[in-house]
């Protein structure tokens, strides 16, 4: 099968690029070829990156996004499409979360994660399925998270959505297929990021995290790239509709 992973002439849209799981996903992609556009509301961020991208000799486009916004949804694609040509990978990997218990949570908190984890996935998708329709292929990859399938105290508005995110996955999966997308989610465990750290920065509460976790240790943003580059690869044209589990052995439990 030669080189699976070689993206070559292959452009790329990363949302939340700017640091974390999103920073590497598009540094991976990057480095195997692609074009990759980074999208996030921070400049400094997303710009960091495409600088590193440069440096590498990769091509990158920054394009501030406030993914809850549609004329900048739409800016976001037409940029792309007028800096590249095509779109031919979607990864959905910004998201919102609040810590707090459901007695305690607010309403637009609830509102803030379901805007941006799923409302903004279905509207950003739908643009850019538009553009794949027409090249009658395409690849879209949605970050969901264990927490939707493990109720875990606190985290009811992020994991709600991001179940929601699943189906919605299957759902774009279904209606797609028969115009050449596929659209599959990757979902991480309990990963090592700025999001994260409210939790994992207490040593005592890392040790308790990772006795919970068959592989012994909290994921790595690394950890989770391979997955990402298989589903946007060759090697995976007849999967589609499905999640991958990258949680250090989680859902066995």
């Amino acid at each position: 099968m030669g080189n699976i992973f070689n993206f070559s002439g292959k452009t790329a849209i990363v949302t939340g690029a700017g640091r974390g799981i999103g920073r590497v996903i598009a540094m991976g992609l990057a480095e195997s070829g692609a074009n990759v556009v980074l999208c996030s509301r921070t400049k400094t961020e997303i710009d960091a990156v495409a600088e590193e991208i440069h440096a590498k000799g990769g091509k990158a486009l920054s394009v501030v996004t406030d993914l809850t916004v549609h004329e900048q949804l739409e800016n976001l694609v037409n940029a792309t499409v007028k800096e590249f040509g095509r779109i031919d990978i979607l990864v959905n990997n910004a998201a919102r979360s609040f810590l707090r218990g459901l007695l305690d949570l607010r309403e637009d908190g609830w509102d803030k994660c379901f805007n941006t984890n799923v409302k903004a996935v279905w509207l950003l998708s739908r643009l850019v399925a538009r553009r794949m329709i027409e090249q009658k292929e395409g690849k879209i990859i949605n970050i969901t998270t264990v927490g939707a399938e493990k109720a875990e105290s606190g985290m009811a508005a992020y994991g709600c959505s991001k179940a929601a995110l699943k189906h919605l996955t299957r759902c774009m999966a279904r209606e797609w297929a028969p115009f050449g997308i596929n659209v599959n989610a990757v979902a991480p465990g309990f990963t090592r990021t700025d999001f994260s750290k409210p939790i994992w920065s207490s040593p005592d509460v890392e040790r308790l995290i990772c006795q919970a976790i068959p592989k012994g240790r909290i994921a790595e943003p690394e950890d989770v790239v391979g997955a990402v580059l298989f589903l946007a690869s060759g090697a995976a044209n007849y999967i589609t509709g499905d999640t991958l589990y990258v949680d250090g052995g989680t859902m066995t439990i």
